[in-house]
């Protein structure tokens, strides 16, 4: 996680880029409310231990596209992702110019991954004047109208959340046509959100079990083939180490492991282990 308590993150980019890992991908939360409405269990409890407030890890954390800005600065191959951005609790204008200024200024190694936010998140997106019921049309939205402002050389959108006249925004991002969207969540309607306005799925691996993770994957690329797209990239978001050849079975493009707040050293055994993971599966 991406705390003030645990390894610099600059430190961090530098290394794992030294040992070849691919990617690096920072979460997104603004803040934790100190009331809440439930107890804090997570997805299918990804958290069962956790006592009313969500995991420190979530309350501490740096600002994701900041510091994604920063690692960038310090690395030259690095892939940077966003897993994800909760795209629903930031302005889309302010939000494309932010990305467009990572992918331009990194030479084109932005990964967006994004999402809607979770049920179970009320509070926080309340506080950000988001209603949980319509979070999804207001996700898709967004995503269309940051792809509009990149691509554009005069963006418009009129939705029913985002609604704009013509703008110039710049920079415009380095990859062409854009940097890839990545898809998250696992729900029931996702394949369509992934074919409808994204480049990738990023599922997340939040158990022991895989729940048709396979078939849903077999099922997304045959959809896509049918409608005449290109073979879509599948990133597993917080994989399971002890999981890893599923996952290459399943046919998975990407495995994101989920880096432990902990002592530095504990930090660079875990790097290396996923290090020796990423060669042994090339």
């Amino acid at each position: 996680m991406n705390t003030d308590e645990g390894i610099n993150p600059l430190d961090l980019a530098r290394e794992v880029e030294d040992l070849g890992i691919e990617s690096i991908f920072l979460p997104d939360h603004s803040h934790v409310p100190v009331r809440r409405s439930a107890v804090y269990g997570g997805p299918r409890g990804i958290f069962p231990d956790s006592p009313g407030d969500m995991p420190r890890e979530y309350y501490r954390n740096r600002d994701q596209l900041v510091t994604l800005a920063a690692m960038g600065a310090v690395t030259s191959t690095l892939k940077l992702g966003t897993g994800v951005c909760v795209v629903v609790q930031r302005d889309p204008i302010q939000l494309a110019k932010e990305l467009a200024s990572i992918d331009e200024m990194s030479s084109g190694r932005l990964l967006f991954g994004v999402g809607a936010g979770a049920p179970w998140n009320i509070e926080e997106m309340s506080n950000h004047g988001t209603d949980v019921r319509t979070r999804t049309a207001l996700m898709r939205e967004r995503i269309e109208a940051i792809r509009t402002i990149w691509t554009a050389e005069q963006a418009e959108f009129h939705g029913t959340h985002v609604d704009f006249d013509p703008i110039f925004s710049w920079p415009k991002p380095s990859r062409t046509p854009h940097p890839p969207i990545l898809m998250g969540g696992d729900g029931p309607t996702v394949l369509d959100r992934v074919l409808a306005h994204a480049d990738g799925w990023m599922p997340g691996h939040l158990d022991e079990t895989f729940d048709g993770l396979e078939d849903r994957i077999v099922e997304l690329r045959e959809r896509a083939t049918a409608c005449g797209r290109d073979p879509i990239e599948v990133t597993i978001y917080l994989g399971r180490i002890t999981h890893i050849e599923e996952y290459i079975r399943m046919g998975a493009d990407r495995v994101v492991f989920t880096l432990p707040t902990g002592p530095v050293e504990e930090t660079r055994m875990f790097l290396a282990t996923v290090a020796d993971l990423a060669r042994q599966t090339v």
